[in-house]
């Protein structure tokens, strides 16, 4: 039990240090990231309706 406690204790830890400014890579905050998130809407809804339609084949 103790293990466990200390495992998760340091987990967070590690999460609040990399979370931190100190650790933040300096990037453009004026990046467009409409493209690759479109791509990634139109690729999950295609998956969606691919399996959608393997399922009332099924039936």
């Amino acid at each position: 039990m103790e293990k466990k406690v200390q495992l998760a204790l340091s987990i967070i830890v590690l999460m609040v240090l990399a979370s931190s400014p100190l650790f933040a890579q300096s990037c453009n905050p004026n990046v467009p990231i409409d493209g690759g998130l479109s791509a990634l809407l139109v690729a999950g809804a295609g998956y969606g309706i691919k399996k959608i339609n393997e399922k009332k084949k099924e039936k």
